[in-house]
């Protein structure tokens, strides 16, 4: 999907420079980033992309003051105080720089984010205060927006996940128009809380209506953002076309096609760093190129040992995910047994919900020799995974974008994917890996028996190997396409438009 040629009026009076200079300053304000903290695809895109377009932006992050942030840094100096809005308590606005130079805000406030758990929660479930956590967020982007750095102010604000979708509605609400882009990574979390919620977190009582922030008589943080972004985006151009059906707009569609309709909906497709080098990357047993089948059977041996599987000549099947039903977990249960009756053997890492855990735990248990286990995350034992498999499995019910899918090519092992979103839009078909599209214990198993079939005739699974370890899935494309979207936002598209390499 693409965006139309529609500009949007803007007052750029509250900062001291012009869009028509050379740097335009982007906000990016995520709840989660890698440097810091990440539980899935957003925390990686929100450590790339801002530095993808950092040669021709003057680009920003804004995020929590986590404690894994805050522990980071021996000092975090204070820029601003951020002040309270009804519920919202005040904060202060410090500003760090990465080792490469990117400059990170961090909202310091212990109350709300020194905390143990994810950023969303801990082992009994979501924080109860995650309405005021976030808004804190969104309304410090705004606030940065207005120029309460008196040294930075921003231009446009890159807005990520219902965490940060207030942000375009505090500032229609202040009467301040600044373009703003709303990029939704998974339409399934939307930031939903009761009414109750208007009055602390300083949301004017006229805009609870079905044209506003209202949802099924809740309010939603999301819908807001779909409602008062400049533009919206979501992660693949199939996820884009998905999003704006019943089946898979989550309640959604309705708004999502009024904003397709107006041309301020894409799909961009997300990228990944230059650190998915087989040939270059540390975490590897051995690093290896195309066509050196010798050093990708060196990291399969390793798995192997790391598991306590067999040594075999079966092919290695891998799973590295969030164990939940989203990403089809369940369908790659049902297909272990078959998969180990047939000479593979398959490897998982993960954490999710319990009952995934224990039935993987299970089976580990019962095919000791062939199926390994570990419910956790540990970024090197992920990487020497999609080193030495041959095949991952991937069969997500819907999948935004998905990464896993990308960095298995890089490094040889091919996906095995449920034609659906970012999975459609990366995989080709007996190419790069296989495709099935129907999300069936059935459909799965068609496409791995292809799998098997594929391993018994080695220069055509050699062939399959060189095309998927050929992809670069880099930003560049991806930095491009924003850059385009910022321009149109501006209204100022010839002054804008990032220029290719």
């Amino acid at each position: 999907m693409s965006v139309a040629d529609q500009q949007d009026p803007i007052d750029l009076h509250h900062s001291p420079r012009s869009r028509h200079q050379l740097q335009p300053r982007i906000l990016f304000a995520t709840p989660e980033m890698a440097d810091f903290v990440k539980t899935g695809g957003l925390g990686e895109v929100a450590g790339s992309l801002p530095r993808a377009l950092r040669r021709h932006y003057d680009v920003r992050v804004v995020i929590p003051g986590y404690r894994q942030v805050i522990e980071q840094f021996d000092h975090i100096p204070v820029v601003a105080q951020l002040p309270a809005q009804a519920g919202i308590p005040p904060s202060d606005l410090g500003l760090v720089e990465t080792t490469d130079g990117l400059k990170v805000y961090v909202i310091l406030n212990a109350d709300l984010y020194q905390r143990d758990g994810t950023p969303y929660g801990n082992a009994q479930g979501d924080f109860g205060d995650n309405d005021i956590r976030f808004a804190r967020l969104s309304l410090a982007a705004a606030e940065i927006a207005r120029g309460i750095d008196p040294t930075w102010a921003a231009d446009l604000l890159h807005l990520n996940d219902w965490q940060a979708a207030l942000a375009p509605a505090y500032l229609a609400w202040s009467g301040l128009r600044v373009p703003s882009i709303l990029t939704v990574h998974n339409l399934a979390y939307q930031g939903v809380f009761p009414r109750e919620a208007l009055g602390r977190l300083g949301i004017p009582e006229d805009a609870f209506r079905m044209d506003g922030v209202e949802f099924y008589g809740q309010l939603s943080f999301l819908k807001a953002g779909l409602y008062y972004a400049s533009h919206v985006t979501t992660v693949s151009e199939t996820y884009a076309r998905e999003i704006i059906t019943p089946e898979s707009g989550c309640g959604l569609d309705g708004l999502l096609r009024t904003r397709a309709a107006q041309g301020r909906l894409a799909g961009i497709l997300n990228g990944i760093d230059e650190s998915w080098d087989s040939r270059t990357d540390p975490h590897l047993a051995a690093r290896f190129e195309i066509d050196d089948w010798k050093g990708k059977r060196a990291n399969a041996e390793t798995v192997r040992r790391q598991f306590g599987l067999a040594v075999s000549r079966g092919p290695l099947f891998a799973v590295v995910s969030r164990l939940v039903h989203q990403k089809g977990i369940d369908l790659s249960i049902g297909a272990a047994e078959s998969i180990v009756a047939e000479g593979g053997q398959l490897v998982v890492i993960g954490q999710g919900e319990g009952r995934f855990e224990g039935a993987l735990r299970d089976l580990a248990r019962r095919y000791p020799s062939s199926v390994g286990v570990h419910v956790g995350f540990e970024e090197r034992d992920a990487r020497r995974m999609f080193a030495g498999s041959d095949f991952l499995l991937m069969p997500s019910r819907f999948e935004p974008c998905g990464l896993a899918q990308m960095y298995a090519q890089r490094f040889g092992s091919l996906p095995i994917v449920h034609r659906t979103g970012g999975l459609a839009d990366t995989v080709e078909d007996g190419v790069t890996g296989f495709t099935f599209g129907e999300a069936s214990a059935r459909g799965f198993s068609v496409a791995i028996r292809r799998a098997f079939d594929t391993f018994a005739q080695k220069k055509r699974l050699n062939a399959m190997r060189r095309h998927a370890m050929s992809r670069s899935f880099g930003w560049d494309q991806a930095a491009m396409n924003y850059a385009s979207l910022y321009a149109r936002a501006f209204g100022n598209t010839a002054g804008l438009r990032l220029r290719a390499a």
